[in-house]
């Protein structure tokens, strides 16, 4: 039964675009946390409803936790990882070795931090 399949269940809410680039944007932010303005900025192409619906389904998982704000105008929404969400990152790097080993000829992205990366 696939249904009851871990990796089909968290494929489910991971395998969506964009999902992973959001978590690897609050990853490179201070404290790991980001603005959703920043998430927006950070994400060419991404409309504003997808980036809503994603970092729902990543709260309601998990893997961040939504701030708001409201003492201020406008009013200001954060996200930050969790430690589940701090977990998945170094899925993503294992992700990344493995592209970089297989998939992909990019060196400089080889030899940099996705902390740090700014591509």
């Amino acid at each position: 039964m696939q249904e009851s399949c871990t990796v089909d269940q968290t494929v489910r809410y991971l395998a969506k675009k964009w999902t992973l680039l959001i978590v690897l944007e609050l990853y490179k932010g201070p404290g790991y946390s980001r603005r959703f303005s920043e998430l927006k900025d950070a994400l060419a192409g991404i409309s504003q409803k997808v980036l809503s619906e994603r970092l729902r389904e990543l709260e309601r998982e998990g893997l961040l936790t939504r701030y708001v704000d409201a003492s201020s105008f406008p009013v200001r929404t954060e996200y930050t990882l969790t430690e589940s969400g701090l977990e998945i990152v170094e899925v993503i790097r294992d992700i990344k070795a493995w592209a970089l080993k297989w998939k992909v000829d990019n060196i400089a992205c080889g030899a940099q931090d996705c902390h740090v990366c700014t591509l």
